[in-house]
């Protein structure tokens, strides 16, 4: 038991607080200035009991950085359009830039705290969630964070006392609520819970420290001499650099005795007919099933990769056309943007996750990390190779908020993507769907496939399996691609 071996009593004299933190003022504001120079974005989370002094020592620790360099993210009860998406959605969308440090008043472990304790969400929820918080603990660091978490411990007679002194003083009478009460009426159901929580969130490379909240001078200068020495071994471990680190160990690329992609058959195709009717019935089907997902509340994640000029933007546009553009959106993948580049690659995709109710359709997606950014050497090899186990990670937690998660490869042959290229050159309409890059891509054919392969190998989930589009016929690879997802949506809301 952690909390058992602490030693809540602990001060600091006043002479030796005025020695010491001075000193630590000054290392700190440097090291935000080395911190912003070197790119190296930092976390800094404080958990504690109520009245532990959170606030206070947040304020104090503000006073000595550049405001330019930092935001506070005091978290609250999350609100309706939050628990419309995972709950860690609204923390990776507030996790800071490179060179910028976020500093949270209390954090994602409100789901196995505060939810669990006053049982807001179900056991099997709450329970889950360890290791979702694992994972994105995990990528933050893999990814070059410095994450630094505080525990600000408090026996159960002090919090009393501290909630009397509150309630006598008029201005801060407030703070105290009945539930404040209640929680420290019941310390020990709260106790088990924080030492659950310790336990199993405290790792190698997010340990918990445990700040002996008793005295506020102690407190504050522990809690600044944690941070400043956290931040000298990250300065230390950069060498001049904030590139990222990779601590996953992934095994060798996987050798296939044949590509996957060489068993779709291409000759699979419909007539005109043929496809007029299935669209129009298809179509009708999607309008139907759009409904149904927004009265039950499901989130549809729907993912288009696939060779240039394989037809994903037809396929998306047939998919949406009968469809309410209020419950939908189409979301186009390009090259990261400078602000995207400042954060975890994943970032920009938590950005669009969808609520409960709504489809995200993705014309490519998260997948370029080991596709494009590997092939094209965009990222060093660890980055990519962690990747796949991130990717899972996080099309996991999508499907353990209830989405459906359709994942199409478009594929087509050398020789149709070839006429294809020549068409679009030709045709003075579609010569702007025709670049350089890729005529680029298509010479490089053979290092793509083989990172297609390895991708559909390590990413195919039983929660988020590939499709494959036979897409040499374009009107084939059209309803496939309606018939699929129609199925897997019918199979989520009606059979899950």
């Amino acid at each position: 038991m952690m909390l058992e071996k602490v030693v809540v009593s602990q001060k600091l004299p006043k002479e030796e607080y005025d020695r010491v933190f001075p000193g630590l003022e000054r290392e700190l504001s440097e090291l935000q200035q080395r911190v912003r120079a070197l790119g190296v974005p930092v976390i800094v989370l404080f958990e504690g009991w109520d009245a532990s002094g959170k606030g206070t020592l947040i304020n104090r620790l503000l006073l000595c950085l550049d405001p330019r360099g930092f935001k506070v993210h005091p978290i609250n009860p999350p609100t309706d359009e939050e628990l419309r998406r995972p709950f860690l959605w609204r923390f990776w969308i507030r996790t800071p830039e490179r060179g910028k440090m976020a500093i949270l008043d209390r954090s994602w472990y409100g789901r196995v705290l505060v939810e669990s304790v006053d049982k807001l969400v179900k056991k099997s929820v709450w329970s889950k969630a360890y290791g979702e918080i694992l994972s994105f603990e995990r990528q933050l660091v893999d990814d070059g964070f410095v994450l630094v978490k505080f525990f600000l411990h408090i026996g159960k007679k002090e919090q009393k006392r501290r909630f009397m002194d509150l309630e006598e003083n008029p201005s801060t009478a407030w703070k105290v609520t009945k539930t404040d009460w209640k929680h420290n009426a019941d310390y020990d159901k709260w106790l088990e819970a924080i030492e659950e929580m310790l336990l199993k969130t405290d790792s190698g490379f997010a340990p918990w420290t445990i700040v002996e909240a008793h005295d506020r001078r102690f407190a504050t200068v522990k809690v600044f001499r944690t941070l400043v020495e956290a931040l000298e071994r990250r300065m230390a471990a950069s060498s001049g650099s904030a590139g990222p680190r990779c601590s996953v160990l992934i095994p060798p690329s996987a050798q296939t005795a044949a590509s996957t992609l060489d068993g779709a058959d291409l000759s699979l195709a419909l007539s005109g007919d043929e496809y007029e009717i299935s669209l129009k019935k298809c179509q009708a089907r999607m309008r139907e099933l759009e409904h149904e997902v927004y009265v039950r509340r499901v989130p549809v994640v729907i993912v288009f990769q696939g060779w240039d000029a394989a037809g994903k933007g037809g396929a998306i546009k047939r998919l949406v056309q009968g469809m309410d553009p209020r419950g939908y959106d189409v979301i186009p993948i390009g090259a990261p943007n400078d602000v995207e580049k400042a954060h975890h690659y994943l970032w920009r995709f938590w950005m669009s996750v969808p609520k409960s109710g709504h489809f995200a359709v993705f014309d490519r997606s998260w997948y370029g990390r080991v596709l494009d950014e590997r092939v094209e050497g965009l990222c060093a090899e660890g980055e990519w190779k962690r990747a796949y186990g991130e990717i899972n990670e996080f099309e996991e937690q999508l499907a353990s908020h209830g989405a459906v998660i359709v994942k199409f490869w478009l594929q087509i042959d050398e020789d149709e993507q070839l006429r294809r290229f020549r068409e679009r050159e030709n045709t003075p309409h579609k010569r702007w769907k025709i670049t350089p890059e890729d005529w680029r891509n298509r010479e490089k054919r053979s290092l793509y496939k083989a990172a297609i392969d390895e991708m559909l190998l390590r990413t195919s989930t039983a929660d988020a399996p590939w499709t494959i589009v036979e897409s040499n016929s374009k009107w084939y690879a059209r309803i496939k691609v309606l018939k699929t997802v129609i199925e897997r949506v019918e199979e989520r809301i009606f059979k899950g």
